[in-house]
């Protein structure tokens, strides 16, 4: 039988992962960790021992692994069931209370965890899924499209030195030929995008070129699902390489331009 040791307050676990490791895995990616050493970090085990766990959950269909559209060694790991992210990251830490009817106070407690670790990945996602699937007719022919992250290695500011993408749209890769990048994409599901998500976007297409990418035609894309302030959508009525996606848009309406 495994020794039970305590990792830190108001956590126990065993020495060595057990049948519970899938579990405490699952919950971790949940709760936002997404790459390996975080995952590792969140339930106190070393990333060596969280490899055969991963792998049960990638053969039941449960997480997906993602590669890092500008990182080539870097992976990412996403709940791939909405209704089991909710399970981990809303109704499970407050179990307790659900069973005993406080149904309401737990909502009311979880609305921001509910924003940030459901909906915000979530939207992400179709994002993702939309400019595959329209990817083509809006910037041109498409090869890929994965979440990555730029780095700036000019950047004194750890917090600054890397920069997400939610969806970056890369053509078919070709021997001999720089990499286009179609469009870099930012997506927020609860904050009204602004100017300063745009120059993101531009910062980052900058930093790809240097590194040798083709951004010559790269659309710059904010993807808002509670719309965009007045400066952002002037931005983009001046300028045919910037793209608003709304949720008309993403829905089947006309893109905005």
């Amino acid at each position: 039988m495994s020794s039970w040791r305590r990792t830190h307050p108001g956590r126990w676990r065993t020495s060595t992962p057990g049948w519970s490791a899938p579990c405490s895995t699952g919950a971790a990616i949940a709760e936002g960790n997404h790459t390996w050493g975080r995952i590792a970090g969140h339930i106190g085990y070393k990333s060596s021992d969280i490899t055969h766990p991963l792998r049960v959950l990638e053969d039941c269909g449960l997480v997906v692994k993602e590669r890092d559209a500008f990182q080539s060694n870097a992976t990412c790991y996403r709940i791939a069931e909405p209704i089991i992210a909710f399970y981990q990251a809303i109704m499970r830490p407050e179990w307790v209370a659900l069973t005993t009817g406080h149904a309401a106070q737990v909502w009311e407690r979880a609305r921001g965890r509910f924003s940030s670790a459901i909906m915000g990945p979530h939207f992400e996602t179709l994002c993702r899924e939309y400019a595959s699937r329209y990817g083509d007719d809006l910037f041109g022919p498409v090869g890929e499209v994965a979440a990555g992250t730029v780095t700036d290695p000019g950047s004194r500011d750890k917090k600054e030195r890397k920069i997400q993408i939610d969806v970056a749209v890369l053509s078919p890769a070709f021997a001999g030929e720089p990499r286009k990048v179609r469009s870099l994409g930012e997506a927020k599901w609860g904050k009204v995008m602004g100017l300063r998500h745009l120059d993101r976007l531009r910062q980052a297409r900058d930093l790809l070129e240097v590194k040798g990418y083709d951004t010559s035609e790269t659309v710059l894309a904010c993807y808002g699902g509670a719309g965009f302030d007045e400066e952002l959508v002037a931005a983009a009525r001046s300028d045919a390489r910037v793209l608003l996606v709304d949720l008309p848009t993403l829905y089947g309406s006309t893109v905005s331009r």
